[in-house]
């Protein structure tokens, strides 16, 4: 039997000091990727890059009953400001080290060595998963195209995020 399209409640954040939801261009684009693959926008905002504070937001947000996922964009980095993957790492149930392994495989075909500078990353966070996504355009559509709109799709085989975000949260299946 095949499987329904289940769409999802997703929260994108861009991380960034010099961001508005104006100019940015990354998050706009995941955000458009996720609506034309038929998920729900459930919260879309501009955050500081304060570890404290987004570690904060991040645990908020992992608790959410009307959530399913969060996508950031931005601070995936090596700079001093970059602080994305500290955040997650403090509130990170599981990580997921697979995405940011995948994400660097693929990246080295478009951007060669320099993708050993990302630190792209993933984890599942309470009841939601949590992508933490280059500031680039270019790194966006490629985690958006060729990793995540797959696996967020309950079609997908042989296995995808969207089935088992249940399982993952120790809830029955729906069928």
């Amino acid at each position: 039997m095949a499987q329904a399209f289940v769409p999802l409640r997703v929260a994108v954040l861009t991380i960034s000091d010099t961001r508005t939801l104006d100019d940015d261009r990354s998050g706009a684009l995941v955000v458009e990727r996720l609506e034309s693959a038929g998920h729900a926008i459930a919260e879309r905002e501009i955050h500081a890059d304060d570890l404290d504070a987004l570690s904060a937001r991040l645990r908020s947000l992992s608790r959410r009953m009307d959530l399913d996922v969060v996508i950031t964009t931005g601070g995936t980095g090596l700079t001093q400001r970059d602080i994305s993957p500290e955040a997650l790492a403090a509130v990170t149930d599981k990580a997921i080290p697979g995405f940011g392994e995948l994400f660097r495989m693929l990246s080295w075909e478009e951007i060669g060595s320099s993708t050993i500078q990302s630190r792209a990353a993933a984890a599942l966070c309470g009841r939601v998963l949590v992508f933490c996504l280059p500031g680039s355009t270019g790194a966006c559509t490629l985690a958006m195209d060729r990793i995540l709109i797959p696996q967020l799709d309950a079609r997908h085989r042989p296995c995808n995020f969207a089935e088992l975000l249940p399982r993952m949260r120790g809830e029955a299946a729906k069928n």
